[in-house]
């Protein structure tokens, strides 16, 4: 019995371990270059970005790249993640801030991330809801 909860404090070490080395490259790539993500989605990828839900590699790529701004820059306050599922999913929630283009105020975000095995070690982004939080 103690053995069996020490195998699964482990498991979630690892698990958040690689979400957070995730959260790292996501926000990493999608400031740099956007379209990049497009290897961490697959066809039934599902993000709701603002309340506008796409479906697909393609759709997510299409909405990530034409948002109304030149410049970003992610800065991460807190970061959680968890086991989500039987199958080694883990499910990640992010806040922060974002600043943009020349803006001197960020703006407050949160960001929900699912994510699945991808069958070769790693993992891809199943479900991906981003909000903006004002006030």
């Amino acid at each position: 019995r103690e053995r069996e909860r020490e195998r699964e404090k482990e498991r979630i070490n690892t698990e958040s371990q690689h979400a957070e080395q995730f959260t790292e490259f996501y926000y990493t790539t999608f400031d740099r270059n956007r379209s990049e993500l497009a290897a961490l989605y697959r066809d039934q990828s599902m993000l709701t970005f603002e309340s506008a839900a796409v479906q697909g590699t393609t759709g997510i790529v299409e909405k990530l790249v034409s948002l109304p701004f030149g410049k970003i820059k992610h800065q991460i306050a807190t970061f959680d993640a968890q086991p989500s599922n039987e199958q080694g999913g883990i499910l990640v929630m992010v806040t922060g801030a974002l600043l943009i283009d020349e803006e001197e105020r960020p703006m407050n975000y949160t960001q929900i991330f699912q994510l699945l095995p991808n069958g070769s070690g790693s993992y891809f982004v199943f479900n991906d809801m981003f909000k903006l939080i004002y006030g």
